[in-house]
């Protein structure tokens, strides 16, 4: 008797991060609060939003109003980016990229520590989309330009936020399909909020990350749950057919051995078969 066609898991084309909590174990609007004084009122906020308890937009901006961070201040993150690195980050985004996936950061993060903290990921400059910002920069002693570096004053305070759909309930889902109109493909989506789950519709698998933070509703109703600080399971679920991964071997395998031991939840048992199925074959 013939076997059925063994069971196919599809190939990722594009993967698509968020950032804080995801790609690092921070948070950057809770770090500038953290760095002004005002950590007790950003923090409580944002884990209500990031929770899916109040619209996004009704906080984005009051709590940087509430931070009033300088650009010196924003700039620091960036080093707090770096230092709060999930452990196999930088490895997962070059394998993907080495393998033929397009990675991509789509975060309601600050624009230039986001930016800079993706290129430092290797993630290319145009492929990473946050939220950019004005400064006040007739702050403390503005016109001492020749002590200024690169001409910036750092003591410029927080002005505003730009226009943009990320900082508003849904914006993501606005750059998601952006990014989909110019690059064609099977996508994937990898984030801790509900901000990610929101725009699970314009992906066709969403990750759900709870390395860093567990949220209920993501963890409940994400299709595949990452319940362990590491992204190698995202090798595995991007490339499982995939037949010579080269010198990342280790790594794909690390991320298989993770969803075996349980440390992956699935939302339907038969997918965690099927996607078993089709990684041994």
């Amino acid at each position: 008797m013939l076997n059925d066609h063994p069971p196919v898991w599809p190939l990722t084309d594009l993967v698509i991060f968020d950032c804080d909590s995801t790609l690092s174990r921070v948070e950057g609007i809770n770090e500038l609060a953290r760095l002004t004084g005002t950590t007790t009122d950003v923090a409580a906020l944002t884990q209500r939003a990031m929770n899916g308890e109040v619209p996004l937009e009704s906080v984005y901006a009051y709590r940087l109003r509430t931070s009033n961070p300088t650009q010196a201040q924003v700039s620091h993150l960036r080093r707090v980016y770096r230092e709060n690195v999930i452990t196999d980050a930088r490895e997962v985004v070059t394998a993907l990229q080495d393998l033929g996936c397009k990675v991509f950061i789509v975060s309601g993060g600050l624009y230039d520590p986001v930016r800079d903290f993706g290129v430092w990921l290797d993630i290319p400059r145009d492929h990473i989309y946050a939220v950019d910002m004005e400064y006040d920069q007739l702050a403390g002693r503005w016109w001492r330009y020749w002590e200024q570096p690169g001409g910036q004053n750092p003591n410029a305070n927080y002005l505003a936020v730009k226009s943009s759909p990320l900082t508003a309930t849904g914006g993501k889902r606005v750059l998601i399909e952006r990014i989909r109109g110019r690059f064609p493909g099977r996508a994937m989506l990898v984030g801790d909020g509900m901000s990610d789950l929101e725009a699970q519709s314009e992906v066709d698998l969403f990750v759900g990350f709870g390395g860093v933070v567990y949220r209920e509703q993501v963890a409940e109703r994400a299709p595949i749950y990452i319940k362990t600080p590491h992204l190698s399971p995202i090798l595995s679920l991007a490339l499982a057919r995939l037949a010579n991964v080269a010198q990342w071997r280790y790594l794909f395998d690390e991320g298989l051995e993770r969803i075996e031991r349980g440390e992956v939840n699935f939302h339907d048992f038969a997918v965690r078969e099927m996607f078993l199925a089709a990684i041994r074959r």
